[in-house]
């Protein structure tokens, strides 16, 4: 499976951004989807989980309130809709999936830079 994500851009504390990310190479709906991020000298935390079928999701406590996440199983994409970001939420932010009895996050994009202004 590869993943491309997109829709990182600088922007101002309190806007909103939507990330995308496109996969391809393998049945999108057998997969669970997450969003990760790693900030400079940070470790890779998580974001957001997706289920396979959309019905199950959940957030790290940072971002619960004003993240959503979401996917198109007919587009293959998985979505960020990111509100009110702050200066804490800048970071490289990744896709990745996993088969839902994986334990771990086999694929992975490349990243796409998200910059918060204060």
């Amino acid at each position: 499976v590869q993943l491309v994500e997109s829709g990182g851009q600088l922007v101002q504390a309190g806007d909103s951004l939507r990330l995308s990310c496109a996969a391809s190479g393998g049945t999108f709906s057998n997969y669970d989807m997450a969003w990760f991020r790693q900030a400079p000298g940070k470790e890779r935390e998580i974001v957001a989980v997706i289920s396979w079928s959309g019905g199950s999701t959940s957030y790290a406590d940072s971002v619960k309130g004003r993240f959503t996440i979401s996917r198109e199983n007919a587009k293959s994409t998985v979505y960020l809709q990111m509100n009110s970001l702050k200066p804490e939420d800048t970071a490289v932010y990744y896709c990745a999936a996993k088969t839902a009895l994986s334990s771990k996050w086999d694929y992975w994009g490349q990243g796409t830079q998200v910059t918060v202004s204060s």
